[in-house]
Formats: C-alpha cells, structure tokens, sequence
C-alpha cells in the first residue's frame, strides 16, 4: 500500500504560503506503517487538478487532498473529484444544515455561496467538520485488477485538517501491515560529502533500514528509516543503524531527535556545574540567543556581551582595545574569550570574532576568514573558519563552530 498526498492552492505554488499539511500527514501516515510515494502540489486549475487525481489515484492507494473545499469561485476541489468520477455535484442536507447552524451560533447571516460546500460528488460521503463550514469528502474510485483508491479531501486550514484527520479519517484507514519508525542523528564538524564517504554503504539506496543525510547551515542530519514487521524489529534496526553511524563518524556526532548543538552544550554545562559566558563580534548575537532559548540555561550562562566590532572589545571588558595589528584574527577572537570569561568570571566563555562579508559575484574577491575561540580553566581553544554563503549562514555556521568547540572541551573534561 501506497500514498499520495496533494496540496491544493495558488498561494502554495506561488510561494506565498508554506506546504506544511503535506509534512503533517506523512509523519502521520508513517505512523500507520503507509509510505507515502508522492507529494503534489498546485494552483487552482480545474483540468489540471482533475488530471492530478486522475494520475495520483491511479499509481496510489490512498489520495490525501488539503485545500479547495472553502466557498469561494477558486474553491474547485469538489467540481474536480465529480468530474474525476463522472458524477453531478448535488446538495447533501445535513452538510447544508450544519454550515447554517454554524452561522448561526455565531450570529452572522449565511452568503448564499456558502452553499457549495454542501456540494458533494455522488456516490462519495462527507467528513464532519465541526472547526469549520467546510466538510470534506471521501470518495472511492474503482481501478479495476489494480483495486480501489480512497481520495479523501480536507480543508486547508490546518487546525480543521489536523482534526478532521485525526478524528474521522485516521481510525477508519487500514494500514499497510508494516511498522515504520524514524530517528535523527546530527553531526557536525564536516562538509556533507565527505560524511556521506565516511558513512560508507550506509546511505545506499538499498540499504535497511534507510540512512538519508541532509544539510541544514553546516549540520549534517542523519534520517533513518526503518520498517518491518514489529516495533521491535524496527527498534532494533535503528539501534544498528546509530551504532554504524556513530562508529564511522566518531565525535562529530553530537546528538539525536531534537538535540541542537546548543541543548547539548547547556545540558553539558549543568551536569558539570560549569558556567558560561559569550563575546560576539560577527554574529549579531545569534550565540547567546540559541543558548538562552534552551530550557535549563538560566542555570548555567552567565551574561554575554555583542559588539559591533573589535574596537568596542577595550570599552566592554576593560584595559586596551583591540589588537591593532592583529585584525581579525586568531589573537583578536582568544584576546576577546579571556576577558569575557574574566569579566564575568564564569568557567567557559565563547567568542566570535568579525565576520566580514564579500560579494561572490566579484571574481577578485577572495571568501574571508574568521576565528572562533572557547576560553576554559585549561586554556583557550581557537579556529578559523572561511565564510562562505550569505549573512544568515556564516552567522549560524560561526556560531555553531564556536559550540562545538566547546562541546569538545566539556566532553575532555568528563
């Protein structure tokens, strides 16, 4: 058993609106043992539409549809399942009873448009509704040998969908037979292709269970994909798959699920009694913000200071400026961590020197460079980094390295 999820909407294709339903109800339908083989998405066309479904029934068992059910004139998702079936919209009473009543209640008189969404193919049932006037639709179209698909149809909206979804479509779907779980493992520390040789056969296609790996600003994520029989066996092909990932990538592995650099490194310094202190010149603050958003950091950070540029290093902390021949270097970023951690006097400080920008279009600049530093009991730690990408991603990627700088001093110490 297959799916197919299609997302309806001009405001998607377009890009004024982000697809989540479609996200949504794979993770659900997975959960359910159903993969789901296909992800469409389209404008408000009705040949169009009527031709999607006609190919997505056809190659899937099951067709999710968000979108298209509101009563206005682009809202065609109805007129394209009739025409799909070769079948006349006509009135259902109750849908029409329940849309009047909603109104109703909340004391506004109905448009008289409002009545197409009591409009239903025939043959197909509706969906309840109770968060909105739009019901949705379950129809059923017969593919000879191959079976028969289930297109069902829900609103857009994603508080109506989830529960639509949740209370009236999900009991009544039969799944696959098969068990499907998932799980993450992040690393950072290298580029993706060479993880992706580090891993070796791992990330082969016909490798059980799955391995995809993904970039997201310099984390490398690991998804893993296992199906089988049981939840046991599921369990335990993914305990295989984190122990042969661990064993290729070593210590740039740094967590799993929903770890981020930052958890780790708060949740390190609390089991540890450490404190934590940050001096940032490139990053616009970005350290300091993905720390103090980690829950439990309030016990463990100590303050942190944001300079616009070296020169302000003398007015925050005390004694000379910045180190005029220096630039920005290795000696500007240590210079910068050793009097935030005396500053504030806490056990670790991170500091991130400046982060020039330089355009990639000009064929005579070169990518810059900046430093990275952690400023511990035993020492300072330092490195560089080229810059490479737009602002957004070397701040994330300057921020991330000076965290991982000091997950590896805190993981010495343990």
């Amino acid at each position: 058993m297959k799916a197919e999820v299609v997302a309806i909407g001009s405001e998607l294709t377009s890009g004024a609106k982000l697809d989540t339903n479609s996200q949504w109800l794979s993770l659900e339908l997975a959960n359910l043992g159903i993969p789901v083989a296909y992800h469409t998405t389209m404008a408000d066309s009705l040949e169009a539409m009527t031709e999607v479904f006609r190919i997505a029934s056809g190659r899937c068992d099951l067709v999710l549809i968000t979108g298209g059910l509101g009563p206005t004139l682009d809202d065609i998702t109805r007129d394209a399942l009739a025409a799909l079936a070769g079948v006349e919209l006509v009135l259902d009473d109750a849908c029409l009873a329940h849309i009047t009543d909603l109104f109703s209640r909340r004391n506004r008189p109905m448009p008289d448009r409002n009545r197409v969404q009591a409009m239903l193919p025939e043959g197909s049932r509706a969906i309840e509704n109770p968060r909105g006037t739009a019901p949705g639709i379950w129809m059923e179209r017969d593919r000879g040998p191959d079976g028969v698909c289930q297109l069902i149809a829900m609103p857009g909206v994603p508080s109506e969908m989830k529960r639509m979804f949740s209370h009236e479509v999900k009991p009544h779907l039969v799944g696959s037979g098969q068990v499907m779980r998932r799980a993450l493992v992040h690393c950072f520390g290298v580029g993706e292709s060479t993880a992706e040789e580090m891993l070796g056969k791992l990330t082969s296609r016909d490798h059980d269970p799955e391995v995809g790996i993904t970039v997201h600003e310099a984390t490398i994520t690991l998804r893993i994909n296992a199906s089988g029989s049981s939840e046991e066996e599921c369990v335990e092909k993914i305990r295989q798959a984190r122990h042969e990932i661990r064993e290729c990538l070593g210590t740039l592995v740094f967590g799993e699920g929903d770890d981020s650099l930052a958890s780790v490194v708060v949740d390190g310094l609390v089991q540890q009694n450490r404190s934590l202190a940050t001096a940032e010149i490139g990053t616009g603050g970005v350290l300091m913000s993905w720390l103090s958003d980690v829950d439990g950091s309030q016990e463990c950070l100590a303050g942190g200071h944001v300079l616009t540029d070296a020169d302000g290093i003398g007015r925050a902390f005390g004694g000379d400026g910045r180190i005029e021949s220096e630039g920005n270097s290795e000696a500007t970023a240590r210079d910068l961590a050793t009097r935030c951690r005396d500053h504030y006097g806490a056990d670790f400080a991170l500091s991130v020197a400046e982060c020039p920008g330089y355009d990639p279009d000009d064929p005579e600049a070169e990518a810059p460079t900046t430093w990275v530093a952690c400023a511990g009991p035993d020492g300072v730690r330092t490195k560089s980094l080229t810059l490479l990408g737009d602002v957004s991603f070397t701040r994330s990627r300057s921020a991330k390295t000076a965290l991982d700088l000091l997950r590896g001093m805190l993981t010495a110490e343990n």
